[in-house]
């Protein structure tokens, strides 16, 4: 199974945050240690799938090594995660959203990009 580097940060008065640095743009929180794994496995599979879906090329997993000098990786802990194929299968769902918000999605998303612009804007929304 292919595991990701994540960066693991927690300011005093916040969550735990988590972020992919072979994945900008991907990001996770929780509000314990467990609950930030978690949510970064999922946050994980879904920019992967996404990437997937949009034909798009997923990075190859950068090494500890390689990541030794990332100017982005400051004080945060290293922690893998597995990237679960179960996780990366779509899942067709019926949703009921009025009408003048679908048509707003659709003129910041454009026509056939309804369901990525849907799930990038719920992992921002969960993300924290």
């Amino acid at each position: 199974m292919t595991s990701y580097i994540a960066y693991l940060r927690k300011e005093a008065d916040s969550d735990y945050g988590v972020e992919f640095p072979d994945l900008p743009g991907c990001f996770s929180a929780g509000s314990t240690m467990e609950e930030a794994q978690a949510m970064a496995a999922e946050a994980l599979a879904g920019h992967v799938a996404v990437l997937q879906e949009e034909k798009m090329p997923v990075p190859v997993p950068s090494t500890i090594d390689q990541l030794r000098n990332d100017p982005n990786r400051g004080d945060a802990v290293l922690f893998l995660v597995e990237l679960n194929p179960d996780l990366l299968k779509s899942e067709r769902v019926n949703v009921m959203i009025p009408r003048n918000l679908l048509g707003r999605i659709d003129a910041v998303a454009g026509s056939g990009n309804r369901s990525r612009f849907l799930v990038e804007a719920a992992e921002e929304r969960l993300a924290g």
